[in-house]
């Protein structure tokens, strides 16, 4: 992956040039997402490197709090063009609340189906903790309670109180937030009481860490301006809506090179840790950085309210009654693989015929 990342550099350039001599909308478009690919693999080695030096609990917090960062930029950088430019602010919020959806989903169902499709063929069985399991499936529950209350609640409380709609947001936004504070406690003691925790040598210095960080995030910044600035031309090309782009193609370029790594884990016959990372993932987009996206948008002037429409609310409940069904046995095969892929594929077919 550490190569493939160097060569994808060249299209954070290609993004750049393509955007300053006003190339097709679709290309500037694509090379931006595939130029945000390395950077968000880059940003993610440099968490881990400086997780080493600070020691598990504040490094378990780095990852907890960086490990979906540029998808987070990709969707403070939509709230912010669509607070500036109020005619593009509802296409532009539907695209951010498609891409918390389409993380969760894709997490659940296209990241966990290939790890234990593949890791499934090469050891045929494959066994993991049962109780963590068991934990992660209950907090997948109580994430998608979050995000479906309002979803549901919300036109009756409109019809008679349109400001209630957002204080009911941001009231469930406090509560996701403190639980996952809660569940990452809950995490470390677990691993202190067990011994779990694996410790590596660093490969980069504190200062080579901090370094890569900081250009990676303010590069994924820059193309994220790019990026969502070509959303409006592309949808009325391609004929697709902000919608599906959200569900489908801003989950995958902020986390491939988490998904990538979910896999090779699951290759190495630690699924133990291949479901920590895509469960883990799910749970900190739908915990942490959806109700963190509903304080920004306020601070932005442009309130995003946690309310999904009930086509994505049916999808999240499918997803995680699946993956839970099939993770809490503490075993897993092939064939369990194809099953959450073909819901995956179910699913995104449906979103793309969705109308707008």
């Amino acid at each position: 992956m550490k190569y493939v990342n160097y060569g994808l550099l060249i299209f954070v350039a290609v993004a750049v040039v393509a955007e300053l001599l006003h190339w097709s909308p679709v290309m500037v478009f694509f090379a931006a997402a595939l130029g945000v690919v390395p950077l968000a693999g880059f940003m993610g080695k440099a968490t881990e490197e400086l997780a080493i030096y600070t020691g598990p609990k504040i490094g378990g917090l780095l990852n907890a709090t960086l490990g979906n960062a540029a998808e987070l930029i990709i969707t403070v950088v939509a709230i912010q063009k669509g607070a500036a430019n109020p005619e593009l602010r509802e296409g532009l919020m539907s695209l951010v609340k498609a891409s918390i959806t389409g993380s969760v989903l894709g997490n659940l169902l296209l990241i966990l189906g290939f790890s234990v499709l593949l890791g499934g063929l090469k050891f045929k069985r494959q066994t993991f903790d049962k109780t963590q399991a068991g934990v992660n499936a209950t907090m997948l529950i109580l994430a998608i309670i979050a995000l479906a209350v309002p979803s549901f609640f919300s036109h009756s409380i409109d019809e008679v109180n349109h400001a209630g709609v957002e204080y009911l947001s941001i009231g469930v936004a406090v509560v996701m937030i403190a639980v996952y504070v809660l569940s990452i406690i809950f995490s470390f003691q677990q691993k202190t009481e067990t011994g779990h925790a694996e410790h590596h040598a660093p490969q980069w210095r504190v200062r080579t860490a901090v370094a890569v960080l900081v250009a990676a995030t303010v590069g994924i910044a820059f193309l994220s301006e790019i990026l969502v600035g070509a959303v409006e031309p592309v949808v009325a090309q391609l004929g697709v809506s902000e919608f599906f782009l959200g569900i489908i193609l801003i989950p995958l370029v902020g986390n491939i090179a988490e998904h990538v790594v979910a896999v090779q884990m699951a290759l190495k016959n630690k699924m133990e840790l291949s479901l920590a990372i895509s469960l883990g993932s799910s749970l900190q987009i739908a915990l942490f950085v959806a109700p963190l996206l509903v304080f920004i948008s306020l601070l932005l002037g442009n309130p995003l309210t946690l309310t999904f429409n009930a086509f994505e609310i049916a999808a999240l409940i499918g997803a995680v009654l699946i993956s839970a069904l099939i993770s809490l046995d503490g075993e897993s095969n092939w064939l369990e693989g194809v099953q959450l892929l073909g819901v995956y594929i179910i699913i995104s077919i449906a979103f793309f015929f969705l109308p707008a």
